[in-house]
Formats: structure tokens, sequence, C-alpha cells
């Protein structure tokens, strides 16, 4: 399957696939994947396409998560409305008035998050943040009785309903899930390019499933892979704009690719960092440097498997994490594309070996 950036990004966003329920987005994948490589999964259902190159080794590892965040049926109240949970990290002041969908095996249900209303809480309750707990969904059921007659049930997942879109400037895109569809996409178009040139090393491109909840998936798939060296893909935060002190802004829209130099979970081999770094200049590929004390990856467990994989993530800037509606910049996506692609084709085994010297 063949698809623009644009296309591609559209189809993967509008997938539905919260953490553990990954089927939607796996099948998209694996459709993007055939005759790229050997396509196989690991037993917690992460899709691994192995493309090999001029040689078989050294063995470089793309990764990213097909999960998004959403929520799941904890119960039905006597009313007909339902109670949730979440699957990945939810602010729940994000979450009011929002529409979702619950995903039950009669079909897609359409509901609203409910929550008491501003005009009937008590001094108290005014003060307090909204929490999870005092949420609950509003899918138009009567009763217990009649939400069980549309299909619903526990366990039974539950998305964001959102529209992917470009906006009026068009290379600037609204949408759900771009964590991580976003690089997802990223590993799609990298392999397109890789399968035109020639490459001394195996690439791995790995879908990983349930990041949102534990870095799951990369913890099997990095054992069944067994990599020389790791590039993560990922969306992560830009932080451009109103709220933000411009000396605090340390990621914008449409400046290029992030590479991280350092988040909670890992401080990237530094060879390999220089490297990136190196060949986005000598490519004139827009880049940013990525300095957080927040927000860990699939590198902080991949880095640490079997006796240690030098690794690194490369990003695209987005906005409005872990809500309904993200954006992302296409000038950000390519330019992460072009770094990504051009890097695989220099880690031969004289380089990787060279990280771990």
């Amino acid at each position: 399957m063949k698809l623009s950036s644009v296309e591609l990004l559209k189809k993967l966003s509008e997938a539905d696939g919260p953490s553990g329920y990954e089927k939607e987005v796996s099948d998209v994948l694996l459709e993007c994947f055939k005759e790229r490589g050997e396509i196989s999964k690991d037993k917690l259902g992460s899709l691994i396409c192995r493309k090999k190159g001029v040689v078989s080794n050294p063995v470089v590892m793309l990764t990213a998560h097909m999960d998004e965040i959403g929520f799941m049926v904890k119960h039905l109240t006597t009313d007909g409305f339902i109670k949730f949970l979440p699957l990945g990290g939810w602010d729940s002041q994000v979450l009011s008035a929002k529409r979702v969908k619950v995903k039950t095996s009669k079909g897609d249900i359409i509901g609203v998050i409910g929550s008491k209303p501003s005009h009937l809480l008590t001094p108290e309750e005014a003060k307090r943040r909204l929490t999870l707990e005092t949420l609950f969904i509003d899918i138009g059921a009567t009763s217990k009785g009649e939400a069980l007659e549309f299909g619903v049930k526990i366990g039974d997942a539950i998305v964001p309903v959102s529209e992917f879109m470009p906006l009026r400037n068009s290379r600037i895109l609204l949408g759900k899930a771009f964590d991580n569809r976003v690089g997802c996409a990223v590993m799609v178009k990298v392999l397109d390019r890789l399968n035109k040139e020639s490459h001394n090393n195996s690439v791995c491109g790995v879908a990983t499933v349930q990041e949102e909840v534990g870095l799951r998936g990369a913890v099997t798939s990095t054992f069944a892979v067994n990599p020389d060296v790791a590039i993560v893909l990922e969306c992560r935060i830009a932080n451009d704009f109103p709220g933000v002190e411009k000396q605090d802004i340390y990621s914008r829209l449409g400046r290029g690719a992030l590479i991280t130099f350092n988040d909670p979970g890992m401080i990237p081999n530094i060879k390999l960092r220089d490297l990136v770094v190196k060949t986005a200049r000598k490519e004139k590929i827009p880049y940013q440097i990525y300095t957080v004390n927040t927000g860990s990856t699939e590198a902080g467990v991949i880095h640490k498997s079997r006796s240690g994989v030098p690794a690194i993530v490369i990003g695209v800037p987005t906005r409005y994490f872990h809500s309904h509606g993200g954006i992302i910049s296409l000038d950000d996506f390519e330019a992460a594309v072009n770094l990504v692609t051009a890097v695989v084709k220099q880690l031969d085994e004289k380089a990787v070996q060279g990280f771990l010297s």
C-alpha cells in the first residue's frame, strides 16, 4: 500500500488502537509492510518487518509504538452511564464534554464524557480539580439493560472521537493519536526509502504494543529482534504556545526533527548521538536538541536489553500531548524521515562497533 505522507498520517491517526487493543493499527501497518521485508509478530502482538540490506549485520531496530491512550469500560450504572478507567496517562482536565467512541462487539457507540456542571457544584467542589473517578460517559442509554442491548460490556475499549485534518496552513495537521502514529508513519516512510537504496545492515521496523501502560511491547520485541543499535521514533512535546516563557520553550513546530539528548529513561549513546547530529548538519536537515526531565520512551527499556543496545530517540514535535487533538508540522515529519534514513545508511558494522569503543 503506497500512500502520501498526509494520507498515511490520516489513516493511522483515525485508526483506533488504545493499549492492548491495537489490531486496527496493526492491520494498517501490515499492509504498509507488505513487500518491504519478512513480517512476523512477537507473542504480545508487536509487528516486526525485517528488511535485509547488502549484508545481514548489524541489525538496526527502528521502533514506534502503535497504541494510543484511551479508556476501558469499568462498569455500567443502573441508569445506563459508563464508568471507565484510563489506559495510559490522561489529564482529567482535558476530558469533560469530549466525545468518545465505545468499541463494542455490535459496533461503535458514540458518547460524551460527562461531569457535574459548574452551577451544581458546592463551593468546596468548585475548588477541586476534576478527577477521573468523578467522570462518566453518557451514550444516551436510559438504563443498564439498554446499554447492554447496545452491546456495551465491561472491558470494551473506548477512544477519542477526533477527525484528522490539515489546517488552513495545509502543512500543519490536526488529529488524534499522533502519540505515536507519527512515529509509525516515519518508520513506514523510512522503509519505503530504504527499499530503493542500498544499506549495509538489516533493518527491523518494529511497531510495538502497550507502550502507554509500561513500555511492554518494547521489552518483548527487543528480545525477539536482538538489535545491535536502535532508533526510537516518537512524537515529543512541542511547548511553543501561550503560557510558556520564551526562554523556557525547548521545542517548536516547523523547526525540524527532535534529537533527544536526555530524558528520564535514557541518556543516549554519545557516539551515536553525535553521529545523528553530524548527519543532520551534513545533509542540511533541520533539527532541534531535546533535553527534558519528563516523558520516557521505549528507549528506556531497549537500551538495557540483553547486554545493552546503543540507542537514540528521534522525534516529531507535537503540541497538546495526550488529548483529543494534537498538532504537528509536515515539515518536521519530513525532516525526521530524511534524518533517520540518512543515519541508517551509515550504520554498517564498523560504525556500530565504534559506538562501543
